[in-house]
């Protein structure tokens, strides 16, 4: 039986590794179907998360913010306050909308367009490049910056981890590491495109957008 889905919102900043505790048990219990399935939005403070695919090389300052193992796929990412952190928990056992059951690539790319759809809501064309897992922006001159990063794991078919939005971070945080391996591409946020949306309107738009793929 597929399970409901919930919705949650954390205010403040949660700690890291009671995310990733909280995580481990919610798809725990979601793999025996006895919890629902959930999509959980936080802020964390700064720190700085080592993916599976991680090189020591790409954390280029070391001592700046805590550095944690995330367990999930990717190389080296930043959160900190004004990034929305998508935590999306949900059995793959079971099809989701436009994703099929048991699919962790068409699953990923559900991820994509899903915040290619809620940057569409902000006049902001996201777009996705080969062999780049993420969402990107195209500037005016033609330099392309990561807006969204993307980072999964799938354990026994039920999903965490999940993607973060840059809304307004302070983006000079991302020079301490090379933001998913991508020396050669920088990093933006909606603020730092001119549009200053808070952060109650981009969750209203990831929850609006939410059933244009997922159902």
């Amino acid at each position: 039986m597929k399970n409901a889905l919930t919705w949650e919102i954390s205010h403040g900043l949660t700690d890291y590794e009671a995310a990733l505790t909280r995580m481990q048990a919610q798809v725990a219990a979601i793999r025996a179907e006895y919890a629902q399935e959930i999509v959980w939005l936080v802020e964390h403070p700064p720190l700085y998360t080592e993916g599976t695919s991680a090189k020591l090389e790409d954390l280029q300052d070391p001592m700046r913010f805590p550095t944690f193992k995330a367990g999930r796929g990717g190389q080296w990412t930043y959160h900190g306050p004004g990034q929305r952190v998508a935590y999306v928990m949900l059995n793959l056992s079971h099809s989701h909308g436009s994703v099929p059951a048991r699919d962790v690539r068409c699953y990923v790319a559900g991820l994509e367009r899903w915040v290619i759809e809620t940057l569409r809501d902000f006049d902001i064309k996201g777009e996705i490049r080969e062999g780049r897992v993420g969402i990107w922006v195209v500037r005016p001159d033609g330099r392309e910056e990561k807006i969204g990063a993307i980072g999964v794991r799938v354990s026994h078919w039920v999903t965490w981890h999940g993607l973060s939005l840059n809304v307004a971070p302070d983006l000079s945080h991302f020079t301490g590491i090379v933001p998913c391996g991508i020396a050669e591409h920088g990093v933006t946020s909606l603020h730092a495109l001119g549009v200053k949306v808070s952060m109650a309107d981009v969750d209203a738009a990831l929850q609006r957008n939410w059933g244009k793929v997922f159902g």
